[in-house]
């Protein structure tokens, strides 16, 4: 008895049937994979997990980093204002090492040119004390390099007498990447550009 053959047309039709198939369903899932990590990943970004004591995952929402940039960019402000100005004889080789981390070139023209003039030789001489009363600040967080206006009120104590002064900064930020062997000094990641300053005396004052 002779064995029956299929036509050779529709066995190729079924196999391509078959490939196609496979093809198509491969695709999709490699496309729902995708889409489903992409979607994770926003999920991740956006959302902090804990895990409850039973077990249970919590998702906790994070604070957008818009909303946390201008928190920075203030504090930053602080920070180098404080090591740049807050100094005497016993701190200010360190404070402005620190100060000098944060800025670019246009802070080290402005720590050469106070240093040029004898500003430091004198806070030695006359073992000065300055210290920074207030810092505050305005920044356009809206494009980088942010841009931002400090005002800095600090005194300075010559013994008998305590001087006032009002400084204006103005300049630019950007973002930075940490700086390995300074990462407690540079703890938000921006650096200082383009600084001018402007003084003005207030007052002095006799001390108490």
């Amino acid at each position: 008895m002779k064995t029956p053959y299929k036509n050779i047309y529709n066995i190729l039709k079924l196999n391509r049937f078959i490939v196609l198939t496979v093809v198509i369903g491969a695709v999709l899932t490699c496309i729902i994979s995708v889409l489903m990590v992409i979607k994770l990943h926003k999920e991740t970004v956006n959302n902090a997990f804990v895990v409850n004591t039973d077990g249970s995952v919590i998702p906790l929402k994070l604070v957008s980093q818009q909303e946390n940039l201008k928190v920075e960019v203030l504090a930053q402000l602080e920070l180098f204002h404080t090591y740049f100005y807050n100094i005497d004889a016993s701190n200010y080789e360190k404070n402005l090492e620190k100060a000098l981390w944060l800025g670019n070139s246009s802070v080290d023209a402005l720590y050469r040119q106070k240093k040029a003039d004898g500003v430091y030789n004198r806070l030695l001489q006359y073992s000065l004390v300055q210290k920074v009363l207030n810092i505050e600040s305005k920044v356009d967080i809206q494009n980088e390099p942010y841009k931002f206006e400090t005002k800095t009120i600090f005194e300075i104590n010559r013994g008998s007498v305590t001087d006032t002064y009002e400084l204006t900064t103005t300049g630019n930020l950007i973002h930075v990447d940490r700086n390995f062997p300074n990462n407690e000094i540079d703890t938000h990641r921006f650096r200082i550009l383009q600084v001018i300053r402007c003084l003005l005396y207030t007052s002095p004052s006799p001390r108490d």
